[in-house]
């Protein structure tokens, strides 16, 4: 029997891939040509996510660890970034590291193919990020990871600021960038996509492969 392919809702019209490769039924763009230095928005619908919930979510083991205890907050642990959304309910993101089954749990949901899951990486994303929403991502009584639920552009999100702040009078670095993921309906990925881009255009935004995604994100969790 023929194995399903499975389909990103990305597509980043004006970019050529150059190292792509095939895991899970997916296709994956590792690097594309010319992605430059920055900033850039990285697909990542590729990656599972699972949507979990019980009325005792905080008693219930995830992947050895466990949810947040207080909503908007959010905790990384071995490739593995869960988000607590209210008091029933959290998101599990999984970034790195080999794939994971879902658990045997009634409580779990996968929903990897339902959703658009983008990272935003590198210098300015969050002068990008303000043309889009009215959050204060620069919140300086909330240190990342943390959660923001609410509309970017106009669109439902699940957005979690996991590194924020470049350091001033340096030059650019990957090591000194921020990161923002987000996830919506698979259905406004072009939408939400084409918007990033356009308000990015002032920066220079380029579409990245997830091997951008992957030294920004070890760099964080490595070094703090």
């Amino acid at each position: 029997m023929t194995d399903i392919q499975r389909r990103s809702p990305v597509f980043f019209a004006s970019s050529v891939p150059a190292r792509t490769k095939k895991r899970e039924n997916w296709n994956i763009v590792l690097e594309y040509e010319n992605q430059g230095h920055g900033p850039w928005i990285i697909d990542l619908s590729h990656r599972s996510r699972w949507d979990m919930q019980d009325k005792n979510i905080s008693d219930l083991p995830v992947f050895g660890t466990r949810v947040p205890e207080f909503p908007n907050t959010c905790s990384y642990q071995e490739g593995i970034l869960i988000n607590r959304m209210n008091r029933t309910q959290a998101s599990i993101w999984h970034l790195a590291g080999e794939n994971l089954e879902i658990p045997d749990d009634k409580a779990f949901t996968d929903i990897s193919d339902a959703a658009v899951f983008l990272a935003l990486a590198g210098d300015n994303i969050f002068s990008i990020a303000e043309k889009l929403t009215d959050y204060d991502f620069m919140d300086p009584q909330k240190q990342p990871p943390f959660l923001i639920q609410g509309p970017f552009s106009h669109v439902p999100c699940q957005i979690a600021v996991v590194k924020r702040g470049q350091i001033e009078g340096f030059p650019f670095s990957a090591h000194k960038s921020s990161l923002i993921l987000l996830t919506c309906s698979r259905g406004y990925a072009r939408d939400m996509v084409n918007a990033v881009l356009h308000a990015g255009q002032e920066f220079g935004i380029r579409p990245a492969g997830e091997d951008k995604f992957m030294e920004v994100l070890e760099h964080e969790y490595s070094t703090g």
